[in-house]
C-alpha cells in the first residue's frame, strides 16, 4: 500500500508530513520507556529490547517482498504495524515502520518522497493504533495464556489492514488528485484490503506463535501471560509464593536474534524471487478507479538499487536477491542504531535526574 508522488495533493501531503512527525516524535519519548525497561515485571529490559526492534524491522522489510496473490490479477504484502506493535510494543512499533518506509523510499523507490507522511500516517500510525488497541481489548477478556496472544495478534492483524485501506481513502477524499469518487475508491479499497488483511493475519499469528514459543519475555503484547497462583487458606485465596524464575528468559537471545536475521535475509535474498508479480491492492485500485493518472515519477527512480534489483547486474534473480540482502543489512542497521540511540537518551535522562 506504498502511496507513490502525485496521488495527493502537495498541501495534504505537507500536512501528513507535518503529522507523520508529530506521531514519530511522540513515538520517540514513548519508545525510550519501551526500550529502557529494566524491571522483572517488564519481562524484558532495554538491552535485549533495542536490537530485537532492529530486527523486527528488518524482518518487516524481508516480509514487504513477498508479494502474495488474494485475487485475480491482485496481490498483497505484509503492513507490519500489528506485528511490530505486539513484538515490541505500539511507541517502538510506530518507529520500526517508519524505519522500513523511510528505507524504501530512499533506496529502493518505493513509496513517494513527498507522500512519506502519508505512507508512515496510512501503514505505520493507523496499523499500530487500530491492531495494538484490538489486541490489548482482546488480550484483557480472553484467558492469560500464549494461545491467547497468538489468537488476538491474528484479530489485530485481520483488522488493522482494511483500516489502513479506509485511512487512505480519508486522505484521498481531501487531497486526492484525480476526480474519482470517494464511494468507488473506499468500497474498492477496503474490499481488496479484507483479503489482503488475511495473508496479514496469517503471518503476524504465525511469527508471534513462534516467538512466544521460545521466549514470551521478549514478546511486548506477552507480559504478565502468567498470574498468581491463589491457595485456600481458612477459606481465602491468597497469592501463593512466587516461583523461582524460569531459566529460559535468562541470558542474552541470541540465538532468536541469529534465527531471525538469517530467516529474514533467506527470505528476501531468495524465496523474494518467488512473489507474485501482480500489482498490489491500491496499484490495482488505482489503475482500475483512475486514480493513478497524475502518478509523478519517484525522485529515486535512479537509485542503484531502485524496484529492488542492482543495477548493472543483469541476472534477475541475483540482481532481486542481492538487492533484498542490502535493504535487510540496511534497515537492520538504522533501526538497531536508532533504537539504541533511544535507549541511551533514557538510560541517561534515569541517570541524572
Amino acid at each position: 500500500m506504498h502511496v507513490p508522488d502525485g496521488f495527493i495533493n502537495a498541501p495534504v501531503s505537507a500536512a501528513a508530513g507535518v503529522l507523520a512527525a508529530g506521531a514519530v516524535a511522540v513515538s520517540l519519548r514513548g519508545a525510550r520507556r519501551e526500550l529502557g525497561g529494566t524491571s522483572r515485571a517488564e519481562g524484558h529490559g532495554g538491552e535485549r529490547t533495542a536490537p530485537l526492534a532492529g530486527l523486527v524491522a528488518a524482518f518487516i522489510f524481508a516480509v514487504q517482498m513477498l508479494n502474495f496473490p488474494v485475487a485475480a490479477g491482485t496481490s498483497g504484502h505484509l503492513l507490519g504495524g500489528a506485528l511490530a506493535a505486539i513484538l515490541v510494543g505500539p511507541w517502538t512499533g510506530v518507529l520500526c515502520i517508519a524505519v522500513v518506509l523511510l528505507m524504501q523510499g530512499i533506496l529502493f523507490a518505493d513509496g513517494g518522497l513527498t507522500a512519506l507522511g502519508v505512507n508512515i500516517t496510512v501503514m505505520g500510525v493507523v496499523t499500530v493504533v487500530v491492531a495494538y488497541a484490538l489486541f490489548r481489548g482482546l488480550v484483557l477478556v480472553l484467558p492469560r495464556t500464549r494461545r491467547s496472544v497468538t489468537v488476538a495478534s491474528f484479530a489485530a492483524a485481520l483488522v488493522s489492514v482494511p483500516a489502513a485501506a479506509a485511512a487512505f481513502t480519508l486522505v484521498y477524499a481531501i487531497g486526492g488528485t484525480t476526480d474519482v469518487p470517494v464511494s468507488k475508491v473506499l468500497t474498492a479499497m477496503v474490499g481488496v484490503h479484507v483479503l489482503i488483511g488475511i495473508g496479514e493475519a496469517v503471518i503476524t499469528m504465525l511469527t508471534v506463535g513462534a516467538v512466544v514459543a521460545v521466549r514470551p519475555d521478549l514478546v511486548y503484547g506477552a507480559r504478565g501471560l502468567t498470574t498468581p497462583l491463589k491457595l485456600r487458606v481458612d477459606g481465602e485465596l491468597v497469592d501463593a509464593a512466587p516461583a523461582a524464575p524460569a531459566a529460559t528468559p535468562a541470558g542474552s537471545p541470541r540465538k532468536l536474534w541469529i534465527g531471525g536475521l538469517v530467516t529474514a535475509l533467506v527470505l528476501a535474498g531468495f524465496v523474494s524471487f518467488y512473489a507474485s508479480a501482480s500489482p498490489d491492492g491500491l496499484e490495482k485500485v488505482a489503475a482500475d478507479q483512475g486514480i493513478d493518472s497524475k502518478v509523478e515519477d519517484h525522485a529515486a527512480a535512479d537509485s542503484p538499487l531502485a524496484d529492488y534489483g542492482v543495477k548493472g547486474i543483469e541476472a534477475p534473480r541475483l540482481s532481486g536477491g542481492l538487492a533484498g540482502v542490502i535493504g535487510v543489512g540496511a534497515t537492520l542497521a538504522v533501526g538497531t542504531g536508532a533504537f539504541w540511540v533511544v535507549r541511551r537518551r533514557r538510560a541517561h535522562a534515569e541517570t541524572t535526574a
